[in-house]
Parts: C-alpha cells; sequence; structure tokens
C-alpha cells in the first residue's frame, strides 16, 4: 500500500493533483476538505470542536485504508513546517500506514503567491470547497497563513527516501500527477 501525502500552501494545486492522480492510479483521494466541508456546517475549523471532529474523522479513514485491501490513498494537507504539532501529526498519520508495511511518499507542491491568489478564485476550487466561497475571507486568510506560516520546507529539510518537490506554477495538473506517478512508480 502507498500512502501519498501532498502538501504545500493554500490553492498551490494539491486537490487538483490529486484529483488528477486519482484518474491515473485508482488510488483513492482523500483531500482535506473533505472533512473539513463535512464539519463545517456544525462547528467551524477554527475552533476546537471543528478541528477536533476533522482530526477524528480523518484518523477513522486513515485507519480503515490502513487496515484494507486497497492499494493505497492520496491525501492532501496545509502543513505549517513551523509547528512542532503539524511535524507531530504528519508523523503519527505516517506511522498508521507504515505500521502496516506501507509505504509513505512525500510530495511538495510550490507556486507563486500571485498565482495561487488567481487559483483560490477558480470555479474549481469553489465548486469542491464551499468555505472558501467567501473570496474576501478566503484571500485574507491566504496571505495572513503565508506572512504568519512557513508552508514550504527548507532544502534538505525533509529527511524522506520517498520525497519529490515540484513548483507547478507552468505545469498542468495531469503533468503533476504523471510525474508523481513514476517517480513512485504508481
Amino acid at each position: 500500500m502507498k500512502f501519498i501525502l501532498i502538501f504545500g500552501p493554500q490553492a498551490v494545486g494539491k486537490m487538483t493533483v490529486g484529483q488528477e492522480l486519482e484518474k491515473i492510479t485508482g488510488l483513492k483521494l482523500f483531500h482535506n476538505h473533505m472533512s473539513i466541508e463535512m464539519v463545517a456546517p456544525f462547528f467551524s475549523y477554527g475552533t476546537a470542536p471543528g478541528k477536533r471532529l476533522v482530526k477524528l474523522f480523518r484518523q477513522a479513514i486513515f485507519e480503515e485504508v490502513a487496515n484494507s485491501d486497497l492499494d493505497g490513498l492520496i491525501f492532501t494537507y496545509l502543513w505549517s513546517f513551523d509547528r512542532q504539532a503539524d511535524w507531530d501529526y504528519v508523523e503519527s498519520v505516517c506511522r498508521i500506514f507504515e505500521s502496516k508495511g506501507g509505504i509513505v511518499c512525500f510530495v511538495e507542491l510550490e507556486a507563486e503567491l500571485e498565482l495561487r491568489l488567481e487559483r483560490n478564485k477558480s470555479p474549481h476550487r469553489l465548486l469542491h470547497k464551499p468555505t472558501k466561497r467567501n473570496i474576501e475571507f478566503s484571500e485574507n486568510d491566504l496571505i495572513s497563513k503565508m506572512e504568519n506560516n512557513r508552508l514550504n520546507s527548507y532544502d534538505g529539510e525533509i529527511k524522506r527516501e520517498n520525497y519529490m518537490r515540484i513548483n507547478n506554477s507552468t505545469l498542468s495538473p495531469d503533468m503533476v500527477a504523471s510525474m508523481i506517478k513514476q517517480r513512485f512508480d504508481l
């Protein structure tokens, strides 16, 4: 089983690349907003109950997939590299799959801010992420998180063998998905 973790800043294209990767590999995509959007009608993700429920849903999905006969899972995540809690969370999720003999593959995406701000308004993104439809709030959140968190790793910071970093500013999502498929033999 392979667990593909796609991470990077907001509106970098994690979900869209994940959707393309799902098409060409047959692996299931569990993008981070699937759990956020499920909880949002009851509790904002920024609240303690919202975060707790999202974490519980994700944990249950990860454990069930790791114990299943599926070939793997693609998951997208906004990783704040300056927060030890995010490092710990990523490590705990990886352990779920690795403890069952699974292989974890890290895919880091990066793109310029101007492009991400444009992608933030794309109809495809807004279709799949209702909580992003308030563009003013979403843009302010994107800029604020970028100013207050480090959302891409430093060179050499990620020590895993199964790791690749892609600047997808000028690459189509299907091209990026093909690169991932080839690199990790999916």
